[in-house]
């Protein structure tokens, strides 16, 4: 699956809010192109991520303290990072409990799918984000029932 293949430290910003990244080497960022969606592993854990930073010559993957927690890293240490360029950069990642809650709700499935890509995508890291398997389950069925009932922000 992986093109590229390289181990980085864990940094954090010190200017604004303070992320997590891994820098990008210049080799990898160069073969990548003008890729900016990459999917890959962190440590095992997968993940799909924009390229940051490009702009101000220091190309880097922002990752949440909930990613770098299930790949059980933290500042300083030193990160395994396995990626390509997305094959389809507008596919809409849906974490597993947003999937399960779908499958089960027939009406909200079927309202979900005329979503565009981002407000679908924006939903599934609101379910993803959260550090508890018990919480994001508990955010997909709240959502699921929104979606069906027409009660999600910005419903008319």
């Amino acid at each position: 699956m992986s093109e590229h293949v390289f181990a980085g430290p864990v940094l954090r910003t010190d200017a604004g809010m303070r992320m997590h990244y891994v820098p990008l080497p210049a080799e990898v960022d160069a073969a990548l192109g003008d890729a900016r969606i990459v999917v890959g592993t962190l440590c095992g854990v997968p993940f799909r991520r924009v390229v940051h930073g490009r702009g101000d010559g220091v190309p880097k993957l922002l990752f949440g303290k909930n990613v770098l927690a299930r790949a059980g890293l933290g500042f300083g240490d030193t990160a395994f990072v396995e990626l390509s360029a997305a094959p389809d950069p507008d596919a809409v990642y849906l974490p597993e409990e947003l999937t399960a809650a779908l499958a089960q709700d027939p009406a909200a499935s079927a309202r979900f799918e005329t979503f565009t890509p981002g407000r679908r995508r924006s939903l599934g890291v609101h379910v993803d984000q959260a550090k508890r398997p018990a919480t994001r389950e508990r955010r997909a069925l709240e959502l699921c029932e929104k979606i069906r009932t027409h009660t999600l922000y910005g419903d008319r």
